[in-house]
């Protein structure tokens, strides 16, 4: 079985991911195989100084990740430029992430799964974290230090929640839950989708 996950910013993907990796799924984190080939030495680094030069590089070397948001929201073709860097090789790192961990169920945690399209194709069911747009700004301004209007800027980039709700097969909608009632979903949905009740 092999499980998109996807939700907005604030949404609680991050923690519903972790509960599905106690349940027993491999995660797969194309957030974090962004960031590791965006590193000092990464693979994407080359490419992406040829692209947009030294100046969006940290003093290690690695992507200033700050500047590199500041440019791409305001730059819709920077933004895709950079993305015709990073996807191939986020691509050839989740699939072999997925050959290792063949024989279990595997959990793509992807938050552009709707955006990219590609992403229907690759796994078996999509599962997205929902969450009303104040929510979801409550729960970032709490955790980021960022201002409002960044936050918003952010959900502005993500496909409407309209159109996650529209490409899943199931949804958790993260308003209001505590964190065993979370947990509480999480456990009903695995034991539907993978045959057998969670440890």
């Amino acid at each position: 079985m092999r499980i998109g996950l996807t939700g907005g910013i604030g949404s609680g993907k991050s923690t519903v991911a972790t509960m599905l990796g106690d349940l027993g799924a491999t995660l797969i984190d194309t957030d974090a195989i962004a960031r590791a080939i965006s590193l000092p030495g990464g693979a994407a680094v080359p490419a992406i100084e040829s692209a947009f030069g030294a100046n969006v590089l940290d003093a290690a070397g690695g992507l200033d990740r700050a500047r590199m948001r500041e440019i791409v929201f305001a730059d819709a073709e920077a933004k895709r430029r950079l993305e015709a860097i990073l996807h191939p090789l986020i691509g050839i790192e989740t699939e072999r992430q997925a050959t290792a961990a063949a024989g279990t169920p595997i959990v793509f945690d992807v938050p552009l799964l709707v955006e990219s399209k590609r992403w229907r194709r690759i796994v078996d069911r999509v599962l997205v974290v929902d969450a009303s747009e104040a929510t979801q700004l409550t729960r970032v301004l709490a955790r980021s230090g960022w201002a409002p209007e960044a936050v918003r800027a952010v959900i502005a980039q993500q496909a409407p929640r309209r159109d996650r709700r529209a490409a899943a097969d199931a949804v958790v909608f993260n308003d209001g839950l505590s964190l065993e009632a979370l947990a509480d979903e999480v456990r009903s949905l695995w034991a539907h989708w993978i045959g057998h009740p969670a440890a």
